[in-house]
């Protein structure tokens, strides 16, 4: 990896130059060429491939489960994401959102 002089933002490959990702700093460098052969970059995650659990995510469009219960208004039906919260040897969080109030609550495996 390959890190900006100017900034200190990671540099990303562009053809044969390494740019620095940092849009405001703009700087360019020689590719190291040791380092381009162990690394590969990558695009970017787009917004549909982020989960989000924050008060004002919107779960509409994730998966549900049909065999939950609300503790508010007791509906059946609710968006859940699956998020790591821990180190990687614990379960994963359960974020579930009721589809009929919007209550949200989560779940530890």
């Amino acid at each position: 990896m390959q890190f900006c002089d100017e900034c200190g933002s990671m540099m990303r490959s562009q053809g044969d130059r390494m740019v620095c990702s940092n849009d405001d700093c703009g700087a360019t460098d020689e590719q190291d060429e040791e380092l381009a052969a162990q690394f590969v970059s990558t695009d970017e995650q787009s917004g549909d491939e982020l989960i989000e659990t924050e008060e004002g995510a919107s779960f509409e469009g994730k998966p549900t489960r049909e065999d939950i219960n609300c503790d508010r208004c007791g509906h059946n039906v609710a968006w859940y994401t699956i998020k790591q919260t821990g180190s990687a040897d614990e379960p994963p969080t359960r974020f579930f959102k009721c589809k009929e109030c919007g209550h949200r609550w989560r779940e530890y495996s």
